[in-house]
């Protein structure tokens, strides 16, 4: 049945299966006393439910991949049997019904009620005509009334159902529908027309979400805000691990010197220019230079440690995979420039051979936190043979036998924490990633760390998503932030002025 003009934007080719990763559940697993209530609140659930709201809308806006997706559990796991099992029994109940005498439709028609609400569910506000058809056509009473008295036809009903279908899904779902059309035992038809519902009912919430990005985004920072201190009321306690959080970042800056013998000032020197005397103890550091020690902090999170900042929950997640690839990143660019120093200039300034090279670490160093010594053991190995082959290739002498041992050594030093090759990597990328937040990513990268240079398009890729997730979190929470440090930074002046935030 071709589609009407009223159902052009539901068929909106976006919205079919483009490949996109599946998301991240917002929020995080382990057990904290952020958005808890006492069991005995009458609030509580009015409290979840606010805060998935703002979970999913946060989701949305920060995440341009949020995509709904079919869930499929595992065959051989023990929820999918059993999903399984159930599922069989339900539709071999539904087969005995309809084949018994005289038929039974009690199932067939609470699946029918199922069919039309969900088809309803399809349909955009405007679709008035459309809403009263399927009204009429699937009316609950009389289809019951037709099955008593054995005039309910089945296979004229299923005609109109599949043609709605095929009428208001999107051309990802054309090829289900047209298999639907050839299946003729009644059970097996009912089951796969909820089954292809279903996924374009997902469809229509992938579309929605599509719609809504560009309006999200535009009052993202108000609605967060308000969601935050509506909870923030019911529970005053809310903001305890941030002031926590913040706390131990003052103490961090007023401890750290920036302008340390290994800080790498050559290669980034604009982060080291620290506003309002940050790192000279006899100056309170700035509530700027603080909130960002907070954040960069947050890439070195104990993962046993619960008492992570609530303004920062729904993004915990998200940060703690930024901290993965940067821990990830490290190590990448201390391998490659252990090799350089062993191979020289010549073999990497070949594009492909440091491509290659990039590529064999990155996928052998996936599993480096969780075995270190065994992951530098492979990587070293397979480094040596892409030097030794990458100077032969061009032409070049080849390593030693002595060269080859001390490249292999050096390579699986990398290991110890206190390797001064990867301690001097890893100050690198966080004073890059300070630079991105004091001035902003197009500026820092005409001061990109030249000890870098291998994986700048990694790191700038980091820099971006970590900017932009901290900016957003900036502009939300800011006026919270700057209450908190006010009592930090200033504990005497903040009696005297003592304000909520707006």
């Amino acid at each position: 049945m071709p589609k009407t003009e009223e159902t052009v934007l539901q068929n909106d080719p976006s919205v079919a299966e483009n490949g996109a990763p599946e998301p991240k559940t917002p929020g995080q697993s382990q057990k904290s006393k952020s958005f808890c209530l006492d069991d005995q609140s009458p609030d509580l659930i009015e409290t979840v439910n606010e805060v998935s709201k703002l979970s999913i809308s946060h989701e949305i806006v920060v995440n341009q991949d949020f995509y709904v997706e079919e869930t499929i559990l595992p065959p051989n796991s023990v929820e999918g049997r059993f999903a399984e099992a159930m599922y069989n029994a339900f539709w071999n109940h539904l087969k005995e019904q309809l084949l018994s005498t005289p038929p039974d439709f009690t199932c067939a028609l609470e699946l029918l009620k199922d069919v039309k609400e969900t088809l309803l569910s399809l349909l955009l506000p405007w679709q008035n005509r459309l809403r009263n058809e399927i009204e009429e056509a699937l009316d609950t009473d009389l289809l019951k009334q037709e099955a008593e008295h054995g005039a309910l036809d089945v296979p004229h009903l299923s005609n109109y159902i599949l043609n709605l279908m095929a009428l208001l899904c999107a051309p990802v779902r054309d090829e289900a529908i047209q298999k639907l059309e050839t299946i003729r035992d009644p059970v097996q038809l009912l089951r796969g027309i909820l089954r292809v519902l279903g996924l374009m009912k997902m469809d229509m919430v992938n579309y929605t979400i599509q719609s809504f990005r560009p309006y999200l985004q535009e009052h993202s920072i108000q609605y967060e805000q308000a969601k935050f201190q509506e909870l923030l009321d019911k529970q005053p306690s809310l903001l305890d691990y941030t002031t926590k959080w913040l706390t131990k970042a003052a103490t961090d800056i007023t401890t750290l010197c920036p302008s340390s013998p290994d800080s790498p000032s050559s290669s980034c020197s604009m982060a080291c220019s620290l506003p309002s005397g940050a790192g000279n103890n006899s100056e309170p550091p700035s509530p700027t230079m603080v909130l960002y020690q907070g954040y960069l902090n947050l890439l070195l999170w104990d993962l046993e440690n619960v008492e992570f900042p609530e303004t920062l929950l729904m993004d915990r997640i998200r940060l703690q995979e930024l901290a993965f690839q940067l821990h990830q990143l490290t190590v990448l660019a201390s391998v490659l420039l252990v090799a350089r120093s062993f191979s020289g200039e010549v073999l990497f300034r070949s594009p492909e051979f440091v491509d290659r090279l990039k590529c064999t670490t990155k996928a052998l160093t996936e599993e480096f936190i969780s075995r270190p010594e065994e992951t530098m053991l492979s990587v070293s190995e397979q480094v040596s043979q892409e030097v030794h082959q990458g100077l032969k290739d061009m032409g070049l002498t080849t390593l030693s036998s002595e060269n080859t041992a001390s490249l292999l050594g050096q390579l699986q030093n990398i290991t110890k924490k206190e390797n001064c090759i990867r301690s001097i990597v890893d100050q690198w990328i966080r004073f890059f990633l300070k630079c991105c937040l004091l001035h902003g990513m197009q500026e820092s990268l005409l001061h990109f760390p030249g000890g870098l240079i291998l994986i700048e398009k990694e790191l700038a890729e980091l820099g971006w998503k970590f900017l932009n997730l901290m900016h957003h979190n900036q502009q939300v929470f800011g006026p919270y932030y700057a209450e908190i440090l006010k009592h930090i930074i200033h504990p005497a002046q903040a009696q005297e002025t003592d304000v909520e935030p707006n």
